[in-house]
């Protein structure tokens, strides 16, 4: 590879981890491997990034910021609380099929013999989308358009949803799409 400017690299590391966590087979990935795909040697990594649990945490925070910035979109742009609800869960799902490699991150298939606090702020990005989506539906029972006794369910309910679709999508190798027919499955929870 050419010479990269300040930050470049490190930008191409995680690429190019995230395009190998792309693979149906989801073998381990080791920092040789990933030094390989790269042609550059594993201290040129390490050069960038003090472990591998620290490229994981840059794949973790571009998941988070995207993902959260995303939401804050919608929830600024769209008043109506279950409008917003269903652009939410739409964008998870779409974010999923526009990043496989990034869904494996998510589900915690790509953490698996990680460093385990990776896998515990996984965990709380789930807990963080349930909670965007339950304050939508509280927004849409003050709008009268839910009812309040099932706000905290339905939220649960709808996360559930997008992490099986998730775990569907990396499962078949990619093959099955969370979007596919999920909108009906959505409107259903959202009756």
């Amino acid at each position: 590879m050419a010479t990269a400017k300040p930050g470049e690299r490190k930008l191409q590391i995680l690429q190019t981890l995230a395009s190998m966590l792309e693979q149906p087979k989801g073998e381990k990935i080791t920092t040789a491997a990933l030094a390989a795909r790269m042609n550059v040697s594993e201290a040129a990594l390490y050069r960038h990034f003090a472990s591998k649990a620290q490229m994981f945490e840059g794949l973790i925070e571009f998941i988070e910021s995207t993902v959260f910035g995303l939401i804050n979109q919608i929830t600024t742009q769209q008043e109506n609380g279950l409008l917003q609800v269903q652009a939410m869960v739409n964008m998870l799902l779409n974010f999923s099929e526009r990043n496989p490699g990034m869904t494996r991150v998510i589900i915690g298939d790509a953490l698996v013999n990680e460093d385990a606090r990776l896998q515990l702020r996984m965990n709380q990005f789930v807990e963080r989308v349930e909670l965007a989506i339950r304050q939508s539906l509280r927004l849409a029972v003050s709008q009268g358009q839910t009812a309040e006794a099932d706000a905290a369910i339905r939220a649960n309910m709808i996360s559930s949803l997008v992490l099986g679709r998730w775990h569907r999508f990396a499962k078949t190798g990619f093959q099955q799409n969370p979007s596919d027919n999920a909108q009906a499955q959505i409107r259903l929870l959202l009756a």
